[in-house]
């Protein structure tokens, strides 16, 4: 039997019975669809946790400070204090396995000033020589400050833009233009008190850089300083103050407060980290809190996944009903086949084409079925998801995708759905090719 003809008889065959045909096919594309949504909805959970925890900061990126504490089993907090943090630190974590470069910082506050508007930024302070490290996102404006040029600061993209009049009555704001309006700026007035008989220290921003917008919190709400301008305007701070309070200021920045220690890869950073957590040190780092719920989202997808196979079995236990039933009705036309001179092999690869294609035919549809019910689902699945996963504090619906179906997934399901229709489809081939020609003859019908 050519192939032609046996794709005209299989598809004629299919065509004869219309309604059992649709039923089964219904079948696979309810199966197809469970298969594509569920695992979509999987990917997606998980996509958006990844992309949430990344705008808090870099994922192998580990923050080291000599403070802190955390909770033990038992639930009790465990204070920690280490030794303060100096060079030799830096020099040691640095030679650790798998480090690719160490930042050591403080981090204190600088007062902002723009005519009647201020605003409060956090400062992190490092030596220039260590910008490579930071892994800065690109500028829209000025420039990096450089062992050469040290007195440039850095600001985020969304460091300037909550300047408010702290006079105003109904909590006036201001976004600030970097490029165009005046700015100065100070250390903390309220930290220490202020000589005076002395004018507070404020300095004109002159030299700057600005970081486009990175979805990173870190870099978008920050400024950064080099660390040799910081301590020659500090020393002029400092002078501003009253004699009593000049050693607590000198003593709160005379060692780093923070390191940041980046991992040359994800899957290192618990290794790094326990090695720091072992010399006595608070550590942190978001791949620390993406590992629970990574371990959450790929449960949820292996259950949905489950979800949707057991779908597709109801739906393969169907196409085999569907083509036992059709052997008991073609028994004749299976004789007369064999009386033709048809070879077992064609009557087995025919019955096995007509299970295919009502595989392919479900499994085509229910994918095209799968991209509207994702699409359905990221329109309006906010409120449910909101309610499945208010447990999670970082996870945000309204910036999410509840649904992603990756390109691998619809050919994937079209192959499952085509191999589950021949699977299915084996049993009742073999069984036709059993039928003895002489017995199908005498069949009525």
């Amino acid at each position: 039997m050519k192939i032609s003809d046996l794709i005209k008889i299989g598809l004629r065959n299919l065509k004869r019975r219309k309604a059992r045909t649709t039923l089964t096919v219904m079948g696979v594309v309810i199966g197809t669809i469970s298969i594509v949504v569920m695992i979509s909805i999987g990917i997606g959970m998980k996509k958006s946790y990844t992309q949430q925890v990344m705008e808090q900061g870099s994922l192998t990126t580990i923050t080291v400070s000599s403070t802190g504490g955390y909770v033990d089993d038992k639930g009790n907090y465990v204070s920690i204090k280490a030794d303060p943090m100096d060079d030799k630190l830096v020099a040691e974590i640095k030679a650790l396995a798998h480090v690719k470069s160490v930042v050591p910082m403080i981090v204190t506050n600088m007062f902002m000033y723009s005519g009647r508007y201020q605003n409060n930024i956090q400062l992190y302070v490092l030596d220039s020589n260590y910008i490579s490290g930071m892994e800065f996102p690109a500028l829209t404006a000025g420039n990096l400050p450089s062992p050469k040029d040290n007195k440039v600061i850095v600001f985020g993209s969304d460091s300037l833009s909550n300047f408010y009049d702290p006079t105003s009555r109904f909590g006036s704001s201001k976004q600030v233009d970097i490029t165009r309006d005046k700015i100065t700026f100070g250390f903390n007035p309220y930290q220490y008190q202020i000589d005076e008989k002395k004018k507070p220290l404020t300095v004109k921003v002159e030299r700057y850089g600005q970081l486009t917008k990175s979805n990173n919190y870190e870099f978008d709400y920050n400024s950064y300083m080099d660390i040799s301008y910081f301590r020659y305007l500090y020393n002029k701070y400092v002078n501003t103050l009253k004699t009593t309070e000049r050693r607590k200021a000198m003593t709160a920045v005379a060692h780093y407060t923070n390191l940041k220690v980046t991992v040359d890869n994800f899957e290192n950073v618990k290794d790094v980290q326990g090695k720091i957590d072992a010399l006595g040190y608070q550590t942190d780092s978001l791949a620390k809190l993406m590992a629970p719920m990574l371990s959450t989202a790929n449960m949820l997808q292996m259950v949905l996944g489950a979800i949707g196979a057991v779908s597709m079995l109801v739906s393969a236990i169907n196409i085999a009903n569907t083509m036992i039933m059709s052997i008991y009705e073609r028994t004749k036309e299976i004789g007369i086949m064999k009386v033709l001179g048809c070879l077992v092999k064609d009557i087995k690869k025919l019955f096995l084409f007509e299970a295919g294609m009502i595989g392919l035919i479900g499994g085509i549809l229910g994918i095209v079925l799968s991209y509207i019910a994702s699409w359905a689902i990221n329109k309006f699945g906010g409120p449910l998801f909101q309610a499945l996963m208010s447990t999670s504090y970082m996870y945000n619906p309204e910036n999410s995708k509840f649904s992603i179906i990756p390109l691998w997934l619809p050919l994937v399901a079209a192959g499952l759905a085509i191999m589950v229709g021949i699977f299915s489809g084996y049993y009742p081939a073999s069984r036709a090719t059993k039928i003895s020609a002489i017995e199908a003859m005498k069949t009525e019908g």
